[in-house]
Protein backbone atom coordinates (compact mmCIF):
# COMPACT_ATOMS: atom_id res chain seq x y z
CA UNK A 1 0.00 0.00 0.00
CA UNK A 2 2.77 2.44 0.91
CA UNK A 3 4.64 1.67 -2.30
CA UNK A 4 1.60 2.59 -4.41
CA UNK A 5 1.28 5.89 -2.58
CA UNK A 6 4.95 6.70 -3.18
CA UNK A 7 4.58 5.85 -6.86
CA UNK A 8 1.55 8.13 -7.18
CA UNK A 9 3.45 10.93 -5.46
CA UNK A 10 6.42 10.51 -7.82
CA UNK A 11 4.10 10.59 -10.85
CA UNK A 12 2.45 13.72 -9.48
CA UNK A 13 5.78 15.54 -9.12
CA UNK A 14 7.01 14.38 -12.53
CA UNK A 15 3.82 15.69 -14.14
CA UNK A 16 4.08 18.93 -12.22
CA UNK A 17 7.71 19.34 -13.30
CA UNK A 18 6.72 18.84 -16.93
CA UNK A 19 3.95 21.44 -16.69
CA UNK A 20 6.33 23.96 -15.12
CA UNK A 21 8.95 23.29 -17.83
CA UNK A 22 6.26 23.86 -20.47
CA UNK A 23 5.24 27.15 -18.85
CA UNK A 24 8.87 28.23 -18.71
CA UNK A 25 9.21 27.93 -22.48
CA UNK A 26 6.62 30.70 -22.88
CA UNK A 27 8.04 33.03 -20.23
CA UNK A 28 10.51 35.91 -20.31
CA UNK A 29 14.18 35.00 -19.64
CA UNK A 30 14.16 35.90 -15.93
CA UNK A 31 10.97 33.97 -15.20
CA UNK A 32 12.10 31.11 -17.45
CA UNK A 33 15.24 30.53 -15.35
CA UNK A 34 13.26 30.58 -12.11
CA UNK A 35 10.61 28.21 -13.46
CA UNK A 36 13.22 25.74 -14.73
CA UNK A 37 14.88 25.81 -11.32
CA UNK A 38 11.53 25.10 -9.66
CA UNK A 39 10.81 22.29 -12.11
CA UNK A 40 14.19 20.73 -11.31
CA UNK A 41 13.16 20.57 -7.66
CA UNK A 42 9.97 18.77 -8.68
CA UNK A 43 12.00 16.43 -10.91
CA UNK A 44 14.11 15.43 -7.91
CA UNK A 45 11.01 14.88 -5.74
CA UNK A 46 9.57 12.77 -8.54
CA UNK A 47 12.57 10.47 -8.36
CA UNK A 48 13.93 11.62 -11.71
CA UNK A 49 17.28 13.01 -12.60
CA UNK A 50 17.77 16.71 -13.07
CA UNK A 51 17.37 17.68 -16.72
CA UNK A 52 20.44 18.84 -18.59
CA UNK A 53 21.02 22.57 -18.49
CA UNK A 54 19.36 24.64 -21.16
CA UNK A 55 21.22 27.03 -23.40
CA UNK A 56 22.93 29.71 -21.38
CA UNK A 57 21.15 33.03 -21.54
CA UNK A 58 22.65 36.46 -21.21
CA UNK A 59 22.15 37.78 -17.66
CA UNK A 60 19.86 40.72 -17.07
CA UNK A 61 21.57 44.08 -16.56
CA UNK A 62 22.12 45.12 -12.97
CA UNK A 63 19.61 47.65 -11.68
CA UNK A 64 20.71 51.22 -11.12
CA UNK A 65 21.47 52.18 -7.56
CA UNK A 66 21.14 55.92 -8.20
CA UNK A 67 18.68 57.77 -10.42
CA UNK A 68 19.93 59.32 -13.66
CA UNK A 69 21.62 62.70 -13.27
CA UNK A 70 19.07 64.42 -15.51
CA UNK A 71 16.60 64.35 -12.61
CA UNK A 72 18.94 66.54 -10.59
CA UNK A 73 19.82 69.10 -13.28
CA UNK A 74 18.25 72.53 -13.32
CA UNK A 75 16.63 74.66 -10.63
CA UNK A 76 14.36 72.91 -8.22
CA UNK A 77 12.76 73.06 -4.85
CA UNK A 78 14.87 72.56 -1.76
Amino acid sequence: MLRGCVMEQQEFYRGLAQRVHDLAEKADPFTRRRLHKLAEQYDVKGGGAVRPARAVERPLPTPRTTPPTSIFSGPGEA
